[in-house]
């Protein structure tokens, strides 16, 4: 897909972080480093149990009243009542605003141009009252809007979800508990390091010592990839296969693509045999890119 798209983005919500000590409370709670988040540069970031699990994630941007987390909706409630229970004496104010902002993606050919932007993974600028940004995880993926409800500028033609997700899935682009469950998956599983979700040189955050294990320790043994089908992907949760070997299980689908977390080593042992990957009986090739 090459041509200017716009996408009303409806499963996200934005989460303010404003007081005085919003950035500190937020660094010694996420994976990245909050010192990066400027009002030219976002981020993208977990939040882990102390156990390093996945619990959420967000990208983080400067704002003109703070910092704004854009998040899942459907758990957001959950993650604002986690971010309050770590408040204590911080001067931090947490306020719900998917009420007053909405977000939408600007991808395809010329995506940065048109929002005014460089072509850079991050890159950001305030927008009459909200915020424009390049996705952090690839540049590829295109830009981002949030802006107050009803005022959400469109560029190129307006495309259902699908477009996106067929986009983003190319792309090998985990989208929060739809792919990475709850309190059981690792971040470097899910290509995080990748993707520049996780700092390993800012100190202490929750489950910083499991994940910088993982990392130094080469503990890594699963990936994610993106799957092509030749029909309707499989449902998400349907084992990938290789003759009798399990490879690994569906993660989020649409439009013939999913993505799929794979144990390394048994797809190594599939791609040496020549041996071909089915889910469901549907047969399954590797999308190398979007």
């Amino acid at each position: 897909m090459t041509e200017l798209s716009n996408c009303p983005l409806h499963d996200r919500a934005v989460i303010a972080v404003t007081g005085k000590d919003a950035d500190s409370f937020l660094q010694g709670l996420i994976s990245n480093d909050v010192t990066k988040v400027t009002g030219e540069q976002a981020i993208y970031a977990a939040f882990l149990t102390p156990q390093g699990k996945f619990l959420f994630d967000f990208f983080v941007l400067k704002a003109a009243d703070g910092l704004w987390l854009d998040c899942e909706a459907a758990r957001a409630d959950d993650f604002l009542r986690r971010l309050k229970m770590f408040k204590l004496r911080a001067d931090v104010t947490l306020t719900d605003l998917r009420q007053e902002l909405a977000v939408s993606a600007v991808f395809g050919a010329g995506a940065a141009t048109a929002l005014a932007l460089p072509e850079k993974a991050g890159s950001a600028r305030l927008s009459d009252a909200g915020v424009v940004f390049i996705d952090p995880r690839d540049a590829a993926m295109g830009g981002r809007l949030i802006q107050p409800r009803g005022q959400l500028p469109e560029f190129g033609q307006t495309v259902p979800f699908t477009d996106y997700e067929y986009r983003r899935i190319g792309l090998r682009l985990p989208d929060g508990s739809r792919d990475i469950r709850v309190e059981k998956d690792s971040l470097l599983e899910h290509g995080f390091e990748r993707l520049d979700g996780v700092d390993f040189a800012k100190g202490c955050y929750m489950g910083q010592e499991v994940t910088a294990r993982m990392k130094y320790r080469g503990l890594v043994k699963k990936q994610l990839i993106a799957l092509g089908f030749g029909q309707a992907a499989p449902a998400p949760g349907t084992m990938l296969r290789a003759g009798d070997l399990e490879i690994g299980e569906l993660r989020s689908g649409s439009s013939g693509r999913a993505l799929a977390l794979v144990r390394q080593d048994r797809l190594a042992i599939a791609d040496s045999h020549g041996d071909e990957l089915l889910a469901d009986g549907q047969k399954a090739h590797i999308l190398t890119g979007d």
